[in-house]
């Protein structure tokens, strides 16, 4: 008897699924006719009956062990007089039949939440009934309420939270300054963004003796939100439940209450505010030589924003210096201590490559307006580094303790993805490689070396890919990217929820006592998945796992909630952004863009525009009349009769072809091909020169929309156009019907054949 595998169904938008499974074996695939019974995110049981032609194993559904509770958000539907609804998330692969006197207040075309009240089955569809009517989709932010609910994100604060948070004080009252360091004296400042609403980390430097040479003094204050916030309480409760903030453009469903985020827990301008510090003495080579940590009261005597503390770093007698006098020498100390431990981030080996981020700029409507790059400066690198520091500290303090804590772990690549950069690295003719075990600085030496390549985007994102993501556990690995032994969030509370259990444990361990974490729910789905990486990496061969404790589990239980909120959060908040694109991009269809190639597959190339920082995919079918073949070591496409490629950099101009709003997906065409790129490929292919290759061979890829029939833009086609047309005659009179390169060849020496068999008969007989 076949054995058989308990999991979770995963949906996928044409018509099958998987099997996730709970063991971290591989994933069973379910053909479409075993998806009409189940739904996505249904637990069952399940077998392998055979290996498809992928060698994927094929599995049965043997039991239905729970149906999913999540509702389904859609668009409600009226078909021939049938009520239904299409799922928003297409990986349900069935629309939900709604009866006639179910559908309360619904409107045909409008954005409902939907309740099952009827399962699937293998010849019948789900049923269901309207709970919620969210509105119209053009409605101001019904992106983000149908992610929200999509992804379960928590987005209503419940009334026990909301009761306590109206029950707490205004301001800090002399009862909360018992016991703590009066710092209300020294100039601490925040620098945030414009845009910042919530302040949770202010820094002061100033000049200090370290051993027998030079260094500074560093502070980071931190809002002490775990004065406020007891364990257990109901507000503990829903910021546990949340445990993160979540950013959508427009809109942030905060981790606490209005009150405390923007409030008591903000490091608000001129006003006393409970925090705790991190106070670090830092020498000249950039080392953190000595540190305590303690609770505090502050004043924050400036709010700076990070573009007028580079302007003020940049001119120190400028307009934004003068409005700043007082403040400006110690900004001048915090650049100072930055540079130390930019130095210090080089020799330790930590991997800094600098990638582009976008923010969208939306009117007072909720639509874009622009996507514009966000610019990293030397503030926010400034502040960047301060925090690293004091993380750090969090980590030393709590493992030197020997307290359970969480710390935020980020493993080197897996031997499947060492092998895939070592490939591609020698593939790229690169004279570098990593070792077995490598370092990070053996990545930032890769990178630094290719820096000035024409491909270095490519090479630069491959490092990148082939690296973890990282989580929170409490079983410390340290931080491979930063390269940290050990590592630590630690200054972010309002909006984190592991640095308000790390700023627990902290206060724990000063005060010699122990901290308990409230009982906490079993983990579910989603830390399923990440406890799988935990069990796959834990001990040596020739060592025994030692069995955790009640406290160690309860503390990993909390490491792969938080972890798998944290991947909620950022999967709503990419799904809002493609949604908004996607409507952006539906206002220029039919318009050409150049752009960048950001990633290659077997199915075609994604391409990013130059101006939006838009991507969309350009299918392989759009790419020509050509076979093209996926290099998976070089991760690119090429065209088996020309030789060109297509990678990662590759410079292009498309044409926006069509846009699924529902679907997240932008379509693109390949238009303009750039000459140069093919004669250079052509040339490769053949060892000589363009002149001497066949005229068919010269010319550009015909586009598929030509393959295809399709009218040409004649203006678009260039140089190429008298090629293209050369290799068509021959054809019938005004025939549009597209050949081969091979037909179009054979086309040719028929023509010539043809014409000098005419010319022989047209000779005078002798």
């Amino acid at each position: 008897m076949l054995a058989e595998f308990e999991g979770t169904v995963s949906g996928h938008r044409d018509g099958h699924g998987f099997v996730l499974r709970d063991d971290g074996e591989a994933d069973i695939y379910l053909p479409p006719n075993e998806m009409r019974a189940v739904l996505h995110k249904d637990r069952v049981k399940a077998r392998i009956v055979r290996h498809d032609r992928k060698n994927r194993p094929e599995g049965r559904v043997t039991e239905i062990i729970e149906r999913s509770p999540n509702p389904i958000i859609g668009r409600l539907l009226q078909e021939s007089g049938v009520w239904l609804v299409a799922p928003e998330d297409k990986r349900y692969g069935q629309d939900v039949l709604i009866p006639k006197g179910a559908i309360g207040t619904a409107k045909p075309g409008q954005i409902v939440v939907v309740q099952l009240t009827e399962p699937p089955a293998l010849f019948g569809q789900p049923v269901g009934r309207v709970k919620e009517v969210l509105g119209e989709i053009d409605d101001p932010g019904m992106e983000i309420e149908i992610a929200v609910r999509k992804y379960g994100v928590p987005h209503e604060f419940g009334d026990a939270a909301l009761a306590l948070a109206r029950t707490l004080p205004d301001a800090v009252r002399p009862a909360d300054k018992k016991g703590r360091v009066d710092l209300t004296d020294i100039p601490l400042v925040t620098i945030d963004g414009e845009d910042a609403r919530d302040f949770d980390d202010a820094v002061y430097c100033e000049p200090a003796k370290v051993g027998r040479g030079k260094g500074w003094r560093l502070l980071v204050a931190i809002a002490d939100v775990s004065h406020y916030v007891e364990t257990g309480s109901a507000i503990d409760i829903d910021a546990y439940d949340r445990a993160t903030s979540v950013y959508f453009p427009r809109r942030v469903i905060p981790m606490l209450p209005e009150k405390l985020s923007n409030g008591l827990c903000s490091l608000n301008p001129n006003v006393e505010r409970l925090c705790m510090v991190c106070d670090m003495l830092v020498n000249a080579k950039g080392e953190v030589h000595a540190y305590q940590f303690y609770p505090a009261v502050m004043f924050s005597h400036a709010r700076f924003t990070y573009t007028e503390v580079a302007a003020i770093l940049a001119n120190t007698r400028g307009p934004e210096a003068a409005q700043r006098k007082a403040l400006v020498p110690h900004l001048l100390d915090l650049h100072d201590v930055y540079q130390a431990l930019l130095k210090e981030r080089g020799v330790r080996g930590a991997v800094d490559f600098e990638t582009t981020e976008t923010q969208i700029v939306c009117d007072e409507a909720g639509r874009i307006e622009k996507i514009v790059p966000r610019t990293r400066n030397v503030a926010h690198r400034l502040i960047e580094e301060s925090m690293l520091a004091a993380n750090v500290c969090s980590a030393d303090f709590i493992s030197g303790s020997k307290h359970e804590g969480l710390f935020r772990v980020h493993e080197g690549p897996t031997p499947e993805k060492k092998d895939i950069l070592r490939t591609y690295l020698k593939a790229l003719g690169i004279g570098m490689t990593i070792t077995e075990n490598p370092a990070p600085g053996e990545f930032q030496q890769i990178a630094m070396a290719t820096k000035d390549r024409p491909d270095a985007m490519q090479i630069h994102s491959m490092l990148l890919r082939s690296m973890q993501q990282a989580i929170y556990t409490p079983m410390n690995a340290g931080h491979f990217g930063l390269a940290y032994e050990a590592y630590t969030h630690f200054t972010s509370p309002i909006r984190r929820y592991p640095d308000l259990l790390v700023h627990r444990v902290i206060k724990a361990v000063l005060t010699k006592s122990r901290y308990q974490l409230p009982v906490l729910p079993t983990p579910g789905e989603a830390e399923a998945k990440l406890s799988k990486r935990l069990a796959s990496r834990v001990t040596e061969p020739d060592q025994k796992p030692k069995k955790p404790t009640a406290d160690q589990l309860a503390w990993q239980a909390a490491g792969l909630h938080c972890s798998a909120n944290e991947r909620r959060a950022d999967e709503a908040s990419r799904d809002v952004e493609a949604w908004l694109k996607c409507k952006y991009m539906r206002e220029h269809l039919g318009e050409e863009f150049g752009g960048v190639v950001t990633a290659a597959t077997s199915f075609g190339i994604f391409v990013t525009l130059d101006a939006m920082y838009v991507e969309g995919l350009v299918h392989i079918t759009e790419l020509g009349g050509e076979y093209f073949r996926f290099d998976e070591a070089r991760q690119e496409l090429r065209g088996e009769r020309t030789g060109i490629r297509y990678a990662i950099g590759t410079r292009v101009r498309v044409q926006v072809s069509r846009v699924d709003l529902d679907g997240r997906k932008i379509d693109f065409r390949l238009v303009r091909e750039g000459e140069e790129l093919v004669a250079r490929a052509m040339k490769d292919k053949a060892g000589g020169r363009t002149s001497d290759l066949p005229e068919q061979e010269r010319a550009l890829p015909r586009k598929a929309s030509e393959q295809r029939g399709g009218k040409r833009d004649d203006k678009r086609a260039g140089k190429g156009t008298e090629q293209r047309a050369g290799a068509r005659e021959g054809s019938a009179a005004g025939s549009r019907t597209a050949k081969s390169p091979i037909q179009a060849l054979k086309a040719a020496v028929k023509k010539s054949a043809a014409s000098a068999g005419r010319k022989q008969s047209k000779k005078p007989r002798r």
